[in-house]
C-alpha cells in the first residue's frame, strides 16, 4: 500500500482556508500562524504533486485538484470525528454527546425545552445544539456533522432521498395584535379584516419568511394582499414591535406562549381557517448513531428507532454521505 501523501492536520487545514476564505482567517481560526499555514499547504501541494491553489493573481483561487481534495478531505474528517464519537460512546455507554440541529423558529423555542426534559433523565449527556437554516441544518445532518435535527421548512430535493424525514408535530402560526388595537376586543376576525391590518414581518428574502407565505397561501390568504408596513430580521424583534404598537404579525405559537400569559399581545382566532405548518425530524440512516441520540430518539419520535440504521457494532459504510458544495474564496 503507498503511504498517504497527506496529513490529518494538512487537510484541516485545507479545509479551514476553504471556510474561512482567506489562509490569513484560517490560521486565526486555528491559532497557528500565517507562515505555518502557508508552509503546510506548500508541503502538501509537493506532496500532492500537483498545486492546489492558483497563485497567479493576488487572490490563491482553489485549482481543480484542490477543491477534489477538499471533497475527500471533509468525508475523511468527518469519519474521524465519528470514529471517535463511536469509541467514546462504547467507553461510556452512561454519557456521550448528543449534537441536535435545528431550524431558527424551532432551535429558538421549541429545542430548548425538549433538550432541558433530556438532560433531567440523562444528566451525564452532554447536548450540543445547532441552529441554522433548513438548508444547512439538512446538510449537516446528511455530512454526519449533527446526530438528527428538527426543521420546520423543507428538505432540500437532493437530500429527500438520503434521510429519513418523518413528520414530528404541527406548528401553528397565530396572529397577534397589539393589546392596545381594536381587534383586540374581539376574539375572532374575518379572513378580509387580515388585508386590512399593518403588518410586521420578516425579511422577503429570508427562510422562515418564505414558509410563512407558503402555509398563508396554502390557508386561502394571499401574501401579496397583507399590508407590510415594516421588515425586521428577527421573531424577537417582531414582538416587540407588535407589543410597541406598530402592527399585526405571524409567528409560531411556541414564540408567543409567554407574551400571551402575561396578556402582552392579544391572539384572535381567523374565522374558518387555521395555520399550521408541519415540523419533521430528520435523521441520516447511513451515520453511526450513538447511545445518546438512540435514547434522544425514543424520547421525541419511538418509531424512528424501528428504522434501519448504523448501530455501535455495525460496520461503517464506506459511503459517508452527499458532500455540500463548500463556496471558496481563498486569498492569502
Amino acid at each position: 500500500m503507498p503511504e498517504i501523501p497527506f496529513t490529518l492536520d494538512q487537510l484541516r487545514i485545507l479545509k479551514a482556508i476553504a471556510t474561512e476564505g482567506s489562509f490569513k482567517r484560517a490560521a486565526d481560526s486555528l491559532y497557528v500562524s500565517q507562515p505555518a499555514v502557508s508552509l503546510q499547504v506548500q508541503n502538501l501541494e509537493r506532496q500532492m504533486d500537483v498545486p492546489l491553489f492558483d497563485r497567479g493573481g493576488r487572490r490563491a483561487q482553489m485549482t481543480e485538484a484542490g477543491h477534489l481534495l477538499l471533497n475527500y478531505g471533509e468525508k475523511i474528517l468527518s469519519l474521524c470525528q465519528e470514529t471517535c464519537r463511536a469509541i467514546e460512546d462504547l467507553q461510556n455507554l452512561q454519557g456521550g454527546t448528543l449534537i441536535v440541529g435545528a431550524s431558527q423558529t424551532t432551535g429558538t423555542y421549541l429545542l430548548p425545552r425538549m433538550i432541558g426534559q433530556f438532560r433531567k433523565r440523562y444528566p451525564d449527556v452532554s447536548v450540543q445544539l445547532q441552529v441554522h437554516s433548513t438548508r444547512r441544518t439538512s446538510w449537516s445532518v446528511a455530512n454526519g456533522h449533527v446526530d438528527l435535527a428538527i426543521i420546520g421548512g423543507e428538505v432540500p430535493a437532493e437530500l429527500q432521498d438520503t434521510l429519513h424525514i418523518r413528520s414530528y408535530a404541527e406548528d401553528e402560526l397565530a396572529l397577534v395584535l397589539p393589546v392596545a388595537h381594536a381587534l383586540a376586543q374581539v376574539d375572532t376576525i374575518q379572513r378580509e379584516d387580515l388585508y386590512k391590518l399593518s403588518f410586521i414581518a420578516l425579511d422577503s428574502q429570508s427562510t422562515i419568511r418564505k414558509v410563512i407565505d407558503q402555509v398563508l397561501t396554502r390557508a386561502a390568504i394571499d401574501p401579496k394582499r397583507l399590508k407590510i408596513e415594516m421588515e425586521l430580521n428577527s421573531i424577537e424583534a417582531i414582538k416587540n414591535a407588535v407589543q410597541s404598537g406598530l402592527g399585526a404579525a405571524f409567528v409560531s405559537i411556541s414564540a408567543i406562549e409567554k407574551e400571551l400569559q402575561m396578556n402582552v399581545l392579544h391572539r384572535p382566532t381567523i374565522e374558518g381557517v387555521l395555520v399550521k405548518r408541519n415540523l419533521s425530524v430528520i435523521i441520516n440512516p447511513n451515520r453511526y448513531r450513538s447511545k445518546a441520540a438512540e435514547a434522544f430518539v425514543q424520547e421525541i419520535l419511538p418509531e424512528f428507532s424501528t428504522q434501519p440504521h448504523f448501530t455501535l457494532f455495525d460496520s461503517v459504510p464506506i459511503d459517508s454521505g452527499p458532500t455540500e458544495p463548500t463556496p471558496v474564496a481563498s486569498n492569502s
